[in-house]
Order: structure tokens, then C-alpha cells, then sequence
């Protein structure tokens, strides 16, 4: 047996190290650890609400938006307000946009490129994965970053600026669409799904929609060389290394239900587990900080209750991350877990297969960007420039509300409590919260700890490649997990 940390990783928004216990070349235990400490919750302390529209933007420079929405839809839970259909159009597309991209962003320039590393040389697709997605220097690189601007010009046109737009409000947008911009904006979306069809399908966002199961996916990848889409060359890869193996978990999946509309969320609220689906209570929520640096909290609290407090020195602690846990459920949250809720067939039957693992969080993610960008194209035919985006309701001077949605990464949640007019509790539960949570009280591990057991780890790997692949399916964002 033998112990080895892993850290700082490269490609991965803010800091993390990784404790692994390693026995016959494999995984058998592993501790995460989230090494910076932030302290967002602690500013917000003693603030008008309205403020916290300013500073939870400012947790992360990657999903500032999905923060955005949590933030006022937390005021708007106190303030009962009912946006007007423009607001909650404009909306959708502002926080689409950004979900979508990031998708985009961590297959092309965060997760491919390790498939480019010396330890796959001799494999035979390796010149050809090398040429196209290595870090900086692949033909890849430029054209996403490329497609990826002009994609993201939407927030300038709907958001003012990206990131930290103050544009988000309770009441809806504060920056209404005139007819031009609306054309603007579809011709935008046009120049964006005209990529996604060339580079990363190879064929029609409509087609890759139809796919509903595995054999209709692996039909669909055998159409063609493996070198005629990016998608495809993906699933050359997770078949010849056997990624539906790696870092899998068969944890409870959680979506928060994201894109609110006049029919509902475009992706459903709930829980799925072991081929079965169940309403999400949020009153179950709780934070535990037995294995954190932190302090003050006696047991688990829901974060109406909870506290953030540093304590750099408790014997236990091993990370600055707290434990979130459902009914005292470890649970793994992002697109696979929203996918599977909603019912997309391709995903949840891959899930009850396989569970969730590396190549199922990938292909979640991939399958998500047509329905994002499809939903995105009928929003903006929806806009009525014409007509209210944004409406002003007072705050009342003592309330509690919550704010759930979905970043790309998974359930975000904020809950803030006001007194006299000002925040007495603002508590942020993050992606990154749930997936690379500490072990809790009863020393249930986290999902990314769990999903890291098993994973092979030879003695003359100073960075087990495989070891990546797991953290970086799972996408971190570690300023957003400690706030």
C-alpha cells in the first residue's frame, strides 16, 4: 500500500488536491481536498439583500450567471414576484448561453486534451487526437475559441458585459431586445449550431436528438470514420480505453430543474436512483462539516440554519469544502444527473447500464448542448420587443427564500434569510459542493471520492492519466465550491 497526492490540477478552475490510498496499482481510497478559502457568505453578513446581486456574481468568473440567477430568484422567492414572459425569456437565453458554452468549453479545451498526453503514444488514434484537440497548440483550440466568441456576443447583446452583468434582476432583465437585436441574436445561434453541426456532430443538431438509445448511438458512430466529427472520435476513445469502466458511481442524481417557462422547466426538478424517480424535497438538504475546516455547527443544518465559519485547525478537517447530503444521501449532481431526471432516453438507459462514469458524464453533456441551443432558438422567436422585461417589487424587511437552478456543472442553490431589512444568513451550495464534498459524519465518502476507487494508478505514473479523466468528467469549479 502507498499514499500519494495529487495537486495542484491543471485545467481546472481554482485549487485542488486529490489524497489517494493506493493498493495493487489501484485506487482503494481517496480524500479530496479543497484547498482555498473564500469567504463570500461572510461578506454578504449585515448587507441589504440587493446586494448579494453584486458580490455572488463574483464567486466564479466561469458560471457568474447561473450565481446570477440563484441570487435573484432567491429576492424574487421573498418578494413573490412574477416576472414578465420577456424577463424570463431573456433570461433563459442569458444563462443558456453560458451553460451551453461551458459544455462546449470543458469538452474542447478542458477533457480532450489529456487523451494528447505521452501515456497514449502508442495507441493508434494517438497522432490524429494529438494533431486535433492537444492543449493550445491542436487544430481544435483556435476554432472553439473562435466559434466560442461569437457565441458568447449574446451577452453582450442581452447581459451588457460578461462576466458579473448585473442585467439579472428578481423582477426579470433589466436589458430589454429591440427587433433588430432579435434578428441579431438568431443569426448568432445560426453561426453557432452551423459549428456544432460541422466540427462536433458531424450531422444535424435534430439527428443527434433522435438517438435514444445505445444501439441507435453506436449505429450512428459506425456511419462514419471515427475522424469525421469530434463526437465520434470521443466515442473511438471511451470504447478503446473502456471509459464506461472508469469513475463510476451509482449515487442518487439530482437536478434542481432549470429554463422556467409557461409549461414548465425545460429540465424537470426531481431524483432518480436505481432505475426510479422521486420529487425533490428540499427541506431534506443539509450541510455537514464534521470532516471540514469549519466551525459552529454541532450536526448537519439545512442552510437556512447553517453557518461558515473558518477553523483552520480541527482535527478532522481535511478540506475547506462542507458535506451536502439528501436525506443524509451523498448525492452526484451536472448533466448526467439532469438528463436522467428528465427523462432523455439515451442518457437514463447508458445510467441503468453502466451508472454514471466518464464516458456517461461526457456523452450527458455533449447530448445537452442541441437541446439547449434548440430550446434557445424558440426564446428568442418568443421575445415580444415590444413589450416588459423587467418589473420592481419592493423587498419586505425580515423573509427567508431560496434560489435553486442548474449551472452547467449541476444544482446550485442559495438561501438567504433577512432581519430588519438586512442578510443574516446568505448560505451557497455549489456543484462542486456535492461532487467533491468531504466524507460526512457516518463517514460516507463524496461522489467524486467514491467514483475514484477502483481507478488504476500504476507506481511509474506521477499523474495517473486515469485519475484525471474522473476528476475532470466531473468538470470542478473549486472557487464555487468554497465560495
Amino acid at each position: 500500500m502507498s499514499r500519494r497526492i495529487l495537486g495542484p490540477f491543471n485545467r481546472v478552475e481554482g485549487d485542488l488536491e486529490v489524497k489517494l490510498e493506493i493498493r495493487d496499482d489501484r485506487v482503494s481510497e481517496a480524500w479530496v481536498t479543497s484547498p482555498m478559502y473564500r469567504g463570500f457568505e461572510q461578506m454578504l453578513h449585515g448587507r441589504d439583500p440587493r446586494d448579494a446581486l453584486v458580490y455572488t456574481p463574483r464567486v466564479c468568473g466561469i458560471c457568474s450567471v447561473s450565481q446570477s440567477v440563484a441570487a435573484a430568484n432567491a429576492l424574487g422567492a421573498i418578494q413573490g414576484v412574477v416576472r414578465p414572459p420577456n424577463g424570463e425569456l431573456a433570461i433563459n437565453l442569458i444563462h443558456g448561453c453560458e451553460n451551453l458554452a461551458d459544455h462546449f468549453t470543458h469538452f474542447y479545451l478542458f477533457f480532450m486534451p489529456d487523451f494528447a498526453r505521452e501515456a497514449y503514444r502508442q495507441r493508434s488514434w494517438y497522432d490524429e487526437v494529438a494533431a486535433r484537440f492537444k492543449a493550445v497548440r491542436g487544430s481544435a483550440a483556435s476554432q472553439t475559441m473562435s466559434a466560442r466568441a461569437g457565441f458568447m456576443h449574446i451577452m453582450g447583446l442581452l447581459a451588457g458585459k460578461w462576466p458579473h452583468s448585473l442585467a439579472i434582476q428578481p423582477g426579470g432583465s433589466t436589458r430589454g431586445v429591440e427587433i433588430h437585436e432579435k434578428m441579431r441574436l438568431l443569426a448568432i445561434l445560426a453561426g453557432f449550431r452551423n459549428f456544432l453541426e460541422q466540427q462536433l456532430f458531424g450531422d444535424s443538431l435534430e439527428r443527434m436528438l433522435e438517438l435514444e438509445s445505445g444501439r441507435q448511438l453506436q449505429a450512428w458512430f459506425a456511419e462514419q470514420a471515427p475522424g469525421q466529427s469530434d463526437f465520434r472520435r470521443f466515442l473511438q476513445l471511451a470504447l478503446d480505453l473502456k471509459l464506461e469502466e472508469l469513475g463510476r458511481t451509482d449515487l442518487r442524481l439530482m437536478s434542481y430543474g432549470v429554463y422556467p417557462g409557461s409549461g414548465g422547466e425545460l429540465f424537470r426538478r426531481g431524483t432518480w436512483c436505481a432505475g426510479n424517480g422521486a420529487p425533490l424535497r428540499p427541506e431534506d438538504i443539509s450541510e455537514d462539516i464534521s470532516h471540514s475546516w469549519m466551525e459552529g455547527q454541532a450536526e448537519p443544518q439545512h442552510p437556512y440554519k447553517g453557518v461558515t465559519l473558518p477553523d483552520a485547525d480541527p482535527a478532522s478537517g481535511y478540506t475547506w469544502c462542507k458535506a451536502p447530503r439528501l436525506a443524509g444521501e451523498a448525492v452526484e449532481v451536472g448533466a448526467v444527473a439532469r438528463q436522467t431526471v428528465d427523462g432523455q432516453p439515451l442518457i437514463r438507459e447508458l445510467v441503468a447500464a453502466t451508472g454514471s462514469n466518464v464516458r456517461n458524464r461526457v456523452i450527458a453533456r455533449l447530448i445537452e448542448i442541441p437541446r439547449i441551443l434548440l430550446a434557445m432558438e424558440a426564446w428568442c422567436r418568443e421575445l415580444r420587443p415590444k413589450e416588459p422585461f423587467c418589473i420592481t417589487q419592493e423587498l419586505p424587511d425580515q423573509a427567508q427564500g431560496a434560489g435553486m437552478t442548474e449551472a452547467a456543472r449541476g444544482s446550485l442553490g442559495h438561501w438567504v434569510r433577512v432581519k430588519n431589512g438586512r442578510i443574516i444568513n446568505y448560505q451557497i451550495v455549489a456543484p462542486t459542493t456535492w461532487n467533491f464534498s468531504p466524507r460526512d459524519w457516518t463517514e460516507q465518502p463524496g461522489p467524486l471520492e467514491q467514483a475514484l476507487i477502483g481507478t488504476p494508478a500504476g507506481a511509474d505514473e506521477s499523474e495517473p492519466v486515469a485519475v484525471q479523466h474522473v476528476v475532470r468528467s466531473f468538470d470542478p469549479c473549486m472557487v464555487c465550491t468554497v465560495h
